[in-house]
């Protein structure tokens, strides 16, 4: 009896230490799988963001610059693809110029030739570039010929580094021309944002220019349009917010501001599309859009 006994408490005591070392196995065997997805899972995280370097004359560069009374064009801020478009003949479609003299960025220039060939859809066909690009000799003399009134002095004029244009229409003044109405209504979809609203004088500091029109790229123009933003107005938005997140034909941009006083690193995703810009003013844009 008492053999019996024994030879239970034995098997007893073998089986509750088998138990024990699996449940351990178990545990340890669970933990290092944890241990591994935790691994994999910031090892794939890793792979989708990729850091980059940003300059610091990137803050003079790109299609956010503010160009005004108080912040000037840097030799960085002109646009490296300036040409004159009547010598090129593929970007003179749908629109007559002034004269021969008339030079834009080349980009900008595409998109503006984009953008009436689809206002000739409406009926709308009588657009005229009046002014595009000019250099600071070009600028001093308009400012000296014109005044202050009416042109800014060199380095202080949107028409000094290739993003801006004068437009016109060539039956009658663009306040009053089907040209000034479409473009008021639809130039955001180009990129393209009416740079000195009538309602705005105070802020931009500039009378209003119902011709005058400004190259921003998407999605920037349609923020200005939905929330009535000067490019001022604009700028300073983002950069008390940081980021924004706004959500336009169907895709989500993420715009995100960040001060620059020296070279510095920042983290973008690799599988999406991204922008740089800065602002003339101490910081740069990053615009983040689909996958690619």
């Amino acid at each position: 009896m008492k053999k019996s006994l024994f030879i239970l408490v034995i098997l007893f005591l073998c089986g509750y230490i088998a138990i024990q070392q699996n449940t351990q196995g178990t545990l340890k065997k669970s933990g290092n799988e944890y241990d591994q997805a935790q691994e994999k899972t910031l090892d794939e995280e890793y792979r989708t963001i990729r850091t980059i370097t940003i300059a610091k004359d990137q803050v003079y560069k790109g299609n956010l610059v503010l160009v005004n009374k108080e912040h000037p064009v840097q030799q960085e801020t002109i646009e490296s693809d300036i040409v004159q478009l009547s010598q090129h003949v593929d970007l003179v479609q749908g629109y007559r110029l002034l004269d021969d003299t008339i030079r834009v960025s080349e980009s900008v220039g595409r998109v503006f030739m984009e953008m009436v060939q689809a206002a000739q859809k409406d009926n709308v066909n009588n657009f005229i570039i009046n002014s595009g690009y000019r250099s600071m000799e070009e600028q001093e003399q308009l400012h000296s010929e014109m005044g202050s009134e009416v042109a800014m002095p060199a380095g202080h004029s949107e028409h000094n580094f290739g993003l801006a244009l004068d437009i016109g229409s060539t039956e009658m003044k663009m306040e009053l021309a089907p040209e000034g109405k479409w473009l008021e209504k639809n130039a955001w979809r180009y990129g393209f944002i009416l740079r000195y609203p009538r309602d705005k004088t105070e802020i931009t500091g500039t009378i209003y220019e119902p011709w005058h029109y400004r190259f921003v790229g998407l999605p920037h123009s349609a923020i200005i349009k939905m929330h009535n933003f000067s490019l001022e107005e604009y700028l300073a938005h983002l950069k008390e917010q940081k980021q924004v997140a706004v959500p336009i034909d169907g895709e989500t941009y993420e715009i995100h501001y960040y001060p620059i006083s020296a070279e510095t690193t920042i983290d973008v995703p690799i599988h999406k599309n991204y922008q740089i810009s800065g602002d003339n003013m101490g910081g740069v844009i990053v615009t983040i859009s689909s996958e690619k």
